[in-house]
């Protein structure tokens, strides 16, 4: 199992320059590389007051640029905003960059608004995800798209949150980019009709923020988690496709114990939390990320989970 850290790259207010937000990312992700980090995540969203990375893809370019170990994973594309040709292309040149490293997740989609922005069908998202997810081989296989991705195949998720999602996953024989035992069965139906037939792969958050002491950092670590998790709502969202989990503030040692029962009987291969919180005082991200890398991963490693 691969230690992850994800990043949304918000700039709540706009307090700080947005060169200054993404410098510090990635100086932070090309430190977390060095240092041994797994994979590094990103998401994608639009039209969030705060700035919330719309451009995974080309973020992911310059993470490749700055990394030369980790996985390099969209969690995820929402792949209906986007023709499959030129999603190709974009996976394709990332991969190239990253020297084969690239997880690229993708998913349906849950905000009306972003498909009205884009001018695409909404009610049509999950037909638009599965045809993308079984065209891009075929682009790439065809010389339609070029260059080719170095890795092939390359590794294609699919972000769901319940079991329509789940059967898509498996029946196109991508992982499952969400960690949530009741998914699995529907995952796994899916599965059985896949051809050719793919082995079970399950990955996702585990939305935890690290700390020497909790209970120290709890009001500032809250407060950015609610309000991160309130803007969800602000920007149109309803229903259990914005019900984030709830942020726990662990030591690496109680985050470790959380993880394995999260993860306990399924076939996780990623893990990743949360590498920043939009807002959050430096010197707590940066003791966050330093935890993540040093201690939570050795802890996982010691109880066989890495």
């Amino acid at each position: 199992m691969r230690l992850g850290l994800y990043y949304d790259l918000r700039n709540p207010g706009g307090a700080r320059s947005w060169a200054r937000v993404y410098a510090a990312a990635l100086d932070r992700i090309g430190w977390a590389d060095d240092a041994g980090i797994g994979a590094i995540w990103v998401t994608e969203h639009h039209g969030f007051a705060d700035g919330y990375l719309p451009a995974p893809l080309t973020f992911c370019a310059a993470i490749a640029a700055r990394t030369h170990q980790a996985r390099i994973g969209t969690a995820v594309v929402v792949s209906p905003l986007i023709p499959p040709a030129a999603l190709a292309e974009q996976a394709a040149v990332v991969d190239i960059l990253s020297d084969g490293r690239l997880e690229l997740g993708l998913g349906a989609g849950w905000r009306a608004g972003e498909f009205a922005a884009f001018g695409a069908d909404y009610a049509r998202r999950y037909e638009a995800l599965e045809h993308a997810v079984r065209a891009l081989p075929r682009l790439w296989d065809s010389g339609r798209v070029t260059p080719a991705p170095l890795q092939r195949p390359l590794p294609v998720w699919v972000g769901a949150r319940g079991p329509r999602g789940a059967r898509l996953a498996g029946r196109t024989g991508a992982g499952l980019l969400w960690i949530d035992r009741d998914l699995f069965g529907p995952y796994l139906a899916g599965l059985a009709q896949a051809d050719p037939p793919a082995l079970p792969r399950v990955g996702g958050l585990a939305n935890v923020f690290l700390a020497d002491d909790p209970d120290r950092v709890l009001a500032a670590v809250r407060e950015h988690g609610r309000r991160n998790r309130a803007s969800y709502e602000d920007a149109g969202a309803a229903g259990k496709e914005a019900a984030f989990p709830r942020l726990r503030i662990l030591t690496p040692g109680a985050a470790a114990a959380w993880i394995g029962e999260l993860c306990a009987g399924l076939p996780v291969t990623d893990v990743f939390c949360f590498g920043d919180i939009g807002g959050l005082d430096d010197d707590l991200v940066e003791r966050h990320t330093e935890l993540a890398v040093r201690e939570l991963a050795r802890v996982l490693a010691e109880e066989g989970e890495l």
